[in-house]
C-alpha cells in the first residue's frame, strides 16, 4: 500500500554559512536505512569540509549552482537542471560560492554523519 510521507524532518548540516537539509526519506524522518532523499538548500558561499563517504550520492540542482571537488579531477559546476554523481569512498568536497543552490540529494545507502567520513576542521 502507497504511504504518503507527510512532511520532512529538518536535520542539521555541516558547513558555514549554515545549509538547511529537510529529509523526506532516510534514517531520521522515515526510519530507513537503503536509501535517503533530501531536499537542500545553501546559501551564498556555503562549504562543507571534505568528505570519503561509504554511499553514492546522487545530486540534483534544481535552482543555482552547485561546485564539486574531487581528488583527482578539476571541480566540476552542476547548474540548475543538471545531475552529478559522487560514488562510494570518493573524496569529494560540495560547495556555493558564487550562487546559492536548492537541490535534492539522494544517498544509496542512506545517509548518516558517521558514514559520512568528514575531513577534520
Amino acid at each position: 500500500m502507497p504511504r504518503i510521507i507527510e512532511s520532512p524532518t529538518e536535520v542539521e548540516a555541516a558547513g558555514e554559512p549554515p545549509k538547511t537539509i529537510r529529509e523526506f526519506v532516510g534514517r531520521v524522518n522515515t526510519s530507513t536505512t537503503a536509501v535517503s532523499v533530501a531536499l537542500m538548500e545553501s546559501p551564498v558561499g556555503w562549504r562543507e569540509p571534505g568528505q570519503q563517504p561509504a554511499f553514492d550520492e546522487f545530486t540534483l540542482v534544481l535552482e543555482g549552482e552547485l561546485l564539486v571537488e574531487s581528488a583527482d579531477e578539476e571541480p566540476v559546476v552542476v547548474s540548475a537542471g543538471q545531475a552529478v554523481h559522487t560514488a562510494a569512498g570518493e573524496w569529494v568536497r560540495y560547495s556555493t560560492p558564487t550562487a546559492g543552490a536548492r537541490y535534492v540529494a539522494v544517498c544509496v545507502p542512506a545517509f548518516s554523519p558517521e558514514e559520512a567520513h568528514r575531513d577534520d576542521a
